[in-house]
């Protein structure tokens, strides 16, 4: 198992735990990017945040917004001050080998790893590989930009103070949960993005009321923006952009991530050592003897998808039934305040493959006047089959209503179905009904 990331960790555990020998390996933490790096601190950050946001609200209370608590509670109850032994213990414990290092792939079924210091150990198995290598924060290639202190996600959940001013660079899930968290803390914050709107995965419905929050918040936006060229002089950055510059005490550098399949060895088994994904089979097959899975398939970057084709690989290692892979119904959740929850195709994804759409909008409903929000509800149909294909919810809540969603689209409940059921009053999750209804 080359990798342990979340996926990683679940493959090579319970592999162990069903008899099989198995031989973990990484070269950083057991357990990846999302405990330490990536999902588990930010909403720590996040949740602090909305604390906050609600306490200004009230107004009825002084506001003074301090980051040490949440450092320290990054550092203690996250991640153990970014170590990763309790999961290597609960690895071992399993009864897996763990070996720390860089492993690479140099021969059929054989991984070479080799360690910090130089040494190296090759293990070959019976069965095969499997490979779970993530991703790694990427800078686009903007002059000057690499002779800089500047900072990546990894930087951000390890601060301690925080600047008075910063810019991000990169309007996508990333940088937008991280500028609006530190803006909450009273950082002065620019966010720098290519394309028209914030979030352009999206849907433009989404994007405007996340940038609408955004400038509640006093984030600066600046949209179809490309920094050219990057300065820093000790003190400041300066961030140049065709018609402006937009100055910070530091930067974020959140404009995407690449995947980890450099210098793999993927040559030794039949697979192009220049690929920048691998496109799994059903069963996670990448190759005779070598499964893929998380991010560099290219199924979506997030946790929860690489615990799912996790399974995939142990039924089939295993010799279990499927059911096999199946990605009409991702869901993915930006965290911002208000959340966008996603699942399936956005409606100009859809029209692109060519599907017959119709869509509905709506809004929260009564719930969301009770509650003092509001936020679009959207929907996309697949006209000729009656079925959901894509859906998107923005609110307080919009991660959970979008359950509903994911459930109905990956068992293609029919809309006629959907819009009959019983909607629990008041609950976010009822304004479903009238869009759903629309649809018809």
């Amino acid at each position: 198992m080359i990798g342990l990331g979340p996926g990683g960790e679940h493959v090579a555990g319970s592999l162990a735990k069903a008899g099989l020998s198995v031989v973990g390996v990484d070269e950083r933490l057991v357990g990846g990017e999302c405990p330490y790096f990536g999902c588990v601190p930010s909403k720590m950050m996040i949740a602090a945040a909305d604390k906050l946001r609600t306490a200004r609200h009230a107004k009825t209370a002084s506001v003074h917004p301090d980051w040490r608590p949440v450092a320290d509670r990054i550092r203690d109850e996250a991640t153990d001050d970014w170590n990763d032994q309790v999961a290597v213990d609960r690895l071992v414990a399993a009864g897996a080998v763990f070996a720390r290092g860089r492993g690479r792939i140099t021969g059929p079924r054989t991984v070479t790893v080799t360690a910090a210091d130089g040494s190296t150990t090759s293990y070959t198995a019976r069965r095969g590989i499997v490979l779970n290598t993530g991703t790694s924060p990427s800078a686009p290639p903007i002059p000057g930009l690499a002779g800089t202190p500047y900072w990546t996600n990894r930087d951000v959940v390890r601060l301690t103070e925080l600047p008075a001013s910063l810019a991000v660079l990169g309007g996508g899930a990333i940088g937008s949960e991280l500028a609006q968290a530190l803006a909450a803390f009273g950082v002065e914050v620019t966010v720098i993005e290519a394309s028209d709107r914030l979030l352009a995965v999206e849907e433009p419905e989404a994007s405007a009321v996340v940038a609408a929050a955004f400038a509640a918040d006093r984030i600066t936006v600046r949209t179809s923006a490309r920094a050219e060229r990057v300065e820093h002089d000790g003190d400041r950055f300066s961030i140049h952009l065709d018609d402006d510059v937009v100055i910070a005490e530091r930067l974020l550098v959140a404009a995407g991530r690449r995947n980890n399949l450099s210098d793999l060895g993927l040559e030794h088994v039949g697979l192009d050592p220049q690929a920048r994904v691998l496109d799994p089979d059903e069963r996670m097959r990448v190759a005779d003897g070598v499964w893929a899975i998380g991010d560099i398939t290219g199924k979506g970057a997030f946790t929860h998808m690489s615990m799912y084709q996790a399974d995939l690989v142990i039924r089939d290692l295993t010799g279990a039934d499927g059911p096999w892979a199946d990605y009409r119904a991702v869901g993915r959740v930006t965290f911002t305040a208000p959340e966008v929850g996603s699942v399936g195709l956005t409606e100009a994804a859809a029209r692109e493959r060519g599907v017959d759409v119709r869509t509905a909008t709506g809004d929260l409903g009564t719930r969301g006047w009770i509650a003092g929000e509001s936020g679009p509800i959207k929907l996309v149909a697949d006209v000729e089959r009656g079925v959901l294909i894509g859906g998107t919810v923005v609110g307080s809540m919009g991660g959970e209503v979008l359950s509903a969603l994911v459930t109905a689209i990956h068992a293609q409940v029919p809309i006629a179905t959907l819009a009959e059921m019983h909607f629990a009053y008041p609950t976010f999750h009822r304004a479903l009904q009238p869009v759903l209804r629309a649809l018809l």
